[in-house]
């Protein structure tokens, strides 16, 4: 069951959406959800609420990125921020049916960025693995981001303390080794930057 809330404050209680059905932008902007939700090619995918662990590394690493990015093109963006990705879907083409809330975002294309968030790949996407983070998700999420053409996809992972970093070559991912907490991690779209994995991870 799913709870909404309607415009006078009422809670109503509704049925679980049917699997077959395929949702699009359009429905995800007419709900009225307790729940963050994202759309993974028309499908309703709830998102877990993040611990402390994850929204602290979540703060260090918008810190370290955002400085870095001062007067520069690009912008960094953090959940909550509707990423509509232009990713097929058979059933319906012409209306975008996947939108992800990643947990930090690099878009360097400012005509993608819009008032409702991103429209089309951002140039980076981090996620942060939490308790909630399901295998299905990871693997929806990895195929979507590489679909839709996101040049590079890091993985955070607080219990191991290391964060890989997918590069899109030739349409495909190739993952580095982990960074661990002894490491500096670059990137291949960003040249300059350069981060302390030690840093993201320790407590203060």
């Amino acid at each position: 069951m799913y709870t909404i809330i309607d415009d006078d404050d009422n809670r109503l209680m509704v049925e679980e959406p049917s699997p077959d059905y395929i949702y699009t932008y359009a429905d995800y902007l007419s709900w009225k959800f307790e729940e963050r939700l994202e759309l993974f090619r028309g499908k309703i995918f709830k998102m877990g609420a993040p611990n402390t662990d994850h929204q602290r590394i979540l703060g260090k690493l918008y810190i370290k990125i955002g400085v870095f990015l001062e007067n520069r093109k690009c912008q960094a963006f953090i959940a909550p921020f509707d990423v509509r990705l232009p990713v097929q879907n058979k059933k319906k083409d012409d209306e975008v049916t996947t939108v992800v809330q990643p947990d930090l975002c690099v878009v360097c294309d400012e005509t993608k960025i819009d008032k409702r968030g991103c429209c089309g790949a951002p140039d980076l996407m981090v996620e942060i693995l939490s308790p909630g983070n399901t295998k299905t998700e990871l693997e929806n999420k990895f195929e979507l981001y590489q679909e839709a053409g996101v040049l590079e996809y890091w993985i955070v992972s607080p219990v191991v303390e290391h964060i890989i970093i997918y590069t899109l070559v030739d349409g495909k991912y190739i993952g580095s080794k982990p960074y661990s907490t002894s490491e500096i991690i670059i990137s291949a779209i960003l040249p300059g930057l350069k981060i302390s994995v030690k840093d993201i991870f320790k407590v203060r």
